[in-house]
C-alpha cells in the first residue's frame, strides 16, 4: 500500500468514525416518542357521550376502537363512513369488544340529544362525543385532525374536516388510519387482530 492510499483510508476511516458519532448525538437529541417510532396521534381527552355520561380515553382501555372525526349535519361522508364502521362491526359480530367514537367537530350544534338520535341508525357500539370549543379543539389537535367551518348562505354553515378513520390499540396507542373501502370480512379480519 501507498503511502498516499494509506493517508486516503484513514481519512475514509475518520470520516465514518467521524459520521457515526455525530448519528449517535443526534438520536441522543431527539425526543422518546421519535426514537421508539411511536406517531404522536391521538392522547388523553375527556368528552360528552350522547347518554350524557363524561367518556375519557381511560373508559377504553383494555379494547381497541376507532376514532372517527364528523358531524351530524354533514351531507355525504359523515354517514357513509358510520355506515361502513357499522357493517364491518356487524360482521366481527356483538359479543367483539371493540368500540368506535364518532367525535362531533361541530359542538354549537351537536348536543348529546341530536347525537343520541343521530347514532340510533348505527351499530350501538359507536359512541357519540361532543364537548365545548376548546376540548373539542384538545381531541381534534391530539389526533391532528383539520377542522375549518365554512360559512354558507343565510347564517348556515358546514364543517371542513380530516375524514380518516384511526384505529387505536386496546393499551390506547395509535395503529394506523384504517381503510374501510375494502370488503367489510376483510376490515373485520384487519381490525379482529387488534383485539
Amino acid at each position: 500500500m501507498t503511502k498516499a492510499s494509506r493517508q486516503l483510508s484513514l481519512i475514509v476511516w475518520g470520516f465514518a468514525v467521524g459520521l457515526a458519532a455525530l448519528a449517535v448525538i443526534a438520536y441522543g437529541l431527539l425526543p422518546d416518542a421519535v426514537r421508539r417510532g411511536a406517531p404522536s396521534i391521538g392522547g388523553p381527552f375527556s368528552m360528552t357521550a350522547q347518554d350524557g355520561r363524561t367518556v375519557t380515553d381511560k373508559d377504553l382501555a383494555g379494547r381497541p376502537y376507532l376514532v372517527f372525526f364528523g358531524y351530524t349535519h354533514c351531507p355525504d361522508f359523515c354517514p357513509t363512513a358510520l355506515y361502513d364502521i357499522s357493517t364491518v362491526f356487524k360482521t366481527m359480530g356483538p359479543d367483539k369488544k371493540i368500540a368506535a367514537l364518532f367525535v362531533s367537530v361541530d359542538p354549537e350544534r351537536d348536543t348529546p340529544d341530536l347525537l343520541k338520535s343521530y347514532l340510533e341508525s348505527f351499530d350501538p357500539r359507536i359512541i357519540g362525543l361532543t364537548g365545548d370549543k376548546a376540548r373539542t379543539e384538545a381531541i381534534a389537535k391530539a389526533f391532528k385532525v383539520y377542522v375549518k367551518k365554512v360559512p354558507g348562505e343565510n347564517g348556515d354553515y358546514t364543517v371542513d374536516h380530516t375524514a380518516a378513520v384511526y384505529l387505536v390499540d386496546k393499551t390506547g396507542r395509535f395503529v394506523s388510519a384504517v381503510n374501510l373501502a375494502k370488503p367489510p370480512k376483510q376490515a373485520a379480519r384487519e381490525l379482529e387482530r387488534y383485539l
